[in-house]
């Protein structure tokens, strides 16, 4: 696994220290001459990369700085916050940004209320909260632009820039960061220029544009030198080292990576010595080099050890398990892995544990482990269905939130036409006592008032009814896809007669398919979620036209779908075909996102239902199973193909068990029939639209 640390204003995979400033700082602070702004200045570039070392003298200021004036004030605080942040004092930067909001609001400064916002926004991105990050970062950047604080400026836009690539809108983030760019450029200030050049670089290899990212190399290795940072410039190396390595430049990307790390040993820049160790092992690990992988990884634990980073401590055990695993040394690479994934479900890393398991599955099916692969599969499968069914519960929540809402304002419009209603009756009895021969006009606008209001009354009710059916449906429906969801199919399932109750010869021939999207984490971690949600939405209209509307298709998980045919056609060659149809219909499919066409491939497994041993039914619940066995044969060998449930050598009940123990050993063993349907070509991921 690749390591990241992310800078405390651009949050940006910055690998490197400052030297200039480390070796300038401890000769300025001896004289203790300087006004209170130069100091906390000389600080803070020393504090975008070795906070352990600025804490230090940040905190011998404190004193002083919470009595200096409003700009230096806020300033200190702002680099006391970063700090924290950098050694991950999470609770006590988040109470720092606190301090600088309600001080921005105090004294209505802007540039206090972006600074304290963009470090709630790091603090949300380092807790796993990346919606709320980003929300947080766009709104601290409107009021940065609205001030004259040009480093503000250019960090908050190269924030920004990279919160809209990670959320997948890659126009949005390129628009950001050119602007930040230009920025930078207009002011001469050379470590503003290598930070937005630095963003940019690593947004074209998102963009899989690479020749752009090369073009601003020389450019921004130039500022770096400029800058007199050699911490800048090992960020420009690792930057570099992605280019490269994308583009299949190992030699480049490898001597990258080792200017990097020489740069920061030479600074004695121990956790960042630490990640850059880990990337080299990450690198030989994608080489197949699993004997350098292995001294890398085991450099990098001594590194990781005393710096008390759990995150940073797993992912060195995740690499060195896979390095002895591509050894031969199972044994010892299963037990650092499971270290490994230890350490992410300590801090609760779902989504970085169901990326390690991934990992590991391919890992051992690599080694020939075959059943510790598919052990593998079944956990990463139970994450990826709590994860799902998280963002199901948080669209729940978010469409129950939006009727609350409405229903509150239809009830304040009851209000406000109530007291309309007393108002006109205390004029009406006004204007009787007054005004007699003015009573038919009065009855008459009195009448046409209430005529108004129950005609309002009648939309408000018709607009409840209308909230209440949206609840029935989404209880039932899949937000993103609109297929039917996993709790309607279980209800469905459970209504049927059980197994064994009713006459095999009464019950339709029919099949349950269940389907994975091919390389469906690569989709996500390239292009974005936003990415993945047009490739799931797509395959599930392709579905509703290969399939009949008699069939009941249902969003099974992340990226899985299950689709029950209450009558398939033709027994069981029919199912095969329907297989063969999916597998092409789905193939030939092109999903249009961001101006890039994406092609998929799924894999299938398939069996029909009811499945009987014997003169006796399988429960559902099995059949499910065996369907979900069929489907990782089907991703084992290969993908893009469908291996389908036909039939049992051995009708005893018993043998079933052992089957669904380890599909493939029965089917080798000829306890079991297996139909084996091929896609017609593995098709690309992605080609530039």
């Amino acid at each position: 696994m690749f390591a990241v640390l992310h800078c405390a204003f651009a949050r940006s995979r910055s690998h490197a220290l400052a030297l200039a400033l480390c070796a300038a700082a401890p000769i300025a602070f001896a004289s203790g001459a300087l006004p209170l702004d130069q100091r906390i200045a000389e600080i803070r570039e020393l504090n975008r990369f070795v906070p352990e070392r600025a804490l230090p003298k940040l905190e011998a200021l404190e004193a002083e700085a919470r009595n200096a004036p409003l700009t230096q004030r806020i300033e200190f605080l702002n680099q006391l916050a970063v700090a924290r942040h950098g050694l991950g004092h999470h609770a006590q930067s988040f109470a720092l940004a606190n301090e600088l909001i309600a001080i921005g609001r105090e004294h209505d400064h802007p540039g206090a209320l972006a600074k304290g916002l963009l470090m709630q926004g790091y603090s949300a991105f380092a807790q796993h909260r990346p919606g709320e990050a980003h929300r947080l970062i766009w709104e601290a950047e409107k009021l940065a632009n609205t001030t004259g604080d040009i480093d503000l400026r250019v960090r908050a836009a190269i924030s920004s820039g990279e919160s809209h690539a990670e959320d997948g809108n890659l126009p949005s983030a390129l628009e950001r960061l050119q602007a930040a760019a230009t920025l930078a450029r207009q002011q001469g200030q050379p470590v503003h220029i290598v930070m937005a050049l630095n963003s940019l670089v690593r947004l074209y290899a998102q963009m899989r544009e690479p020749e752009k990212g090369f073009g601003l190399i020389d450019e921004a290795l130039a500022a770096a030198e400029k800058a007199r940072s050699p911490g800048r410039m090992a960020t420009i190396r690792n930057a570099e080292y992605g280019l490269a390595i994308d583009t299949g430049q190992r030699e480049r990307a490898l001597r990258a990576l080792q200017e990097g790390l020489a740069l920061e040993r030479s600074i004695g820049a121990t956790k960042r010595v630490a990640v850059s160790l880990i990337n080299l092992s990450d690198f030989y690990l994608k080489t197949g080099d699993y004997k350098h992988a292995a001294s890398y990884a085991e450099q990098a634990v001594a590194a990781a050890r005393p710096l008390n980073d759990r995150k940073l401590d797993a992912t060195v055990h995740l690499n060195l398990g896979q390095a002895y695993l591509g050894t031969g040394r199972l044994a010892e690479g299963k037990r650092q892995i499971e270290l490994g994934m230890a350490g992410y479900e300590e801090i609760g890393d779902k989504p970085e544990l169901q990326t390690a398991l991934v990992e590991y599955g391919l890992a051992l099916e690599r080694a020939g482990d075959l059943p510790g692969a598919l052990q593998a599969y079944h956990r990463e499968r139970k994450i990826s269905n709590e994860l799902f069914e998280r963002r199901r519960q948080q669209a729940m929540l978010d469409l129950q939130e939006k009727y609350e809402g409405d229903k509150k304002q239809r009830q304040i419009e009851l209000l406000r036409s109530e007291n309309l209603i007393k108002s006109t009756e205390i004029d009406n009895r006004r204007l009787q006592q007054r005004v007699w021969w003015l009573l038919v006009a009065v009855f008459a606008l009195a009448a046409t008032v209430v005529g108004l209001l129950y005609r309002k009354v009648r939309h408000a009710n018709a607009q409840l009814h209308e909230k209440n059916r949206e609840l029935k449906q989404q209880s039932v429906r899949d937000p993103l896809t609109g297929l039917y969801n996993r709790r309607h199919f279980l209800e469905y399932m459970r209504a049927l007669p059980a197994a064994g109750q009713q006459a095999p010869d009464a019950a339709p021939a029919g099949a349950l398919f269940l389907l994975d999207v091919d390389h469906f984490k690569n989709i996500n971690d390239t292009y974005g979620h936003a990415a993945g949600d047009a490739v799931l939405t797509t395959i599930a209209a392709r579905l509703c036209e290969i399939l009949r509307e008699t069939d009941m298709i249902v969003r099974w998980g992340g990226e899985e779908f299950l689709a029950y045919l209450p009558t398939a056609p033709g027994g069981k060659s029919g199912l095969d075909e329907v297989a063969e149809r999916i597998l092409a219909g789905i193939g030939a499919t092109v999903v249009d996102h961001g101006g890039m066409a994406l092609s998929v491939n799924v894999s299938i497994g398939y069996a029909p239902f009811p499945l009987a041993v014997g003169k006796q039914e399988l429960a559902w619940e099995r059949v499910v199973n065996l369907v979900d066995m069929a489907l990782y044969m089907a991703k084992s060998h290969g993908r893009n193909r469908a291996y389908g449930v036909r039939g049992f050598a051995d009708d005893r009940p018993a043998s079933i068990d052992a089957i669904e123990q380890n599909l493939e050993h029965a089917w080798r063993a000829g306890q079991v029939e297996l139909s084996v349907v091929m896609g017609e070509r593995d098709l690309p991921r992605a080609a530039n639209g």
